[in-house]
């Protein structure tokens, strides 16, 4: 079994908890995408964990959802 770095750990978590918080809120990526001022398939790739996101954009994440920052990166406890 291959271990996971803590770096995809982090934005495995991140991935799951921006599409939860965005569909709590009933937005498309889309509209998220477009009220982040940020394109969408970039949204869509931050949800699959494929981008490793800048402490900006994390935060520019966590204001559109009306959040902190750091509930993005919890994991279930």
């Amino acid at each position: 079994m291959v271990e996971q770095s803590s770096s995809q750990v982090l934005k495995e978590l991140l991935a799951i908890n921006v599409k939860q918080h965005r569909q709590r809120l009933n937005m498309t990526q889309e509209e998220f995408a477009a009220h982040c001022g940020l394109h969408r398939t970039y949204i869509g790739a931050i949800e699959r964990a494929e981008r490793n996101v800048t402490l900006s954009t994390l935060e520019i994440l966590a204001s559109a959802l009306h959040i902190p920052a750091n509930e993005l990166l919890k994991g279930e406890t």
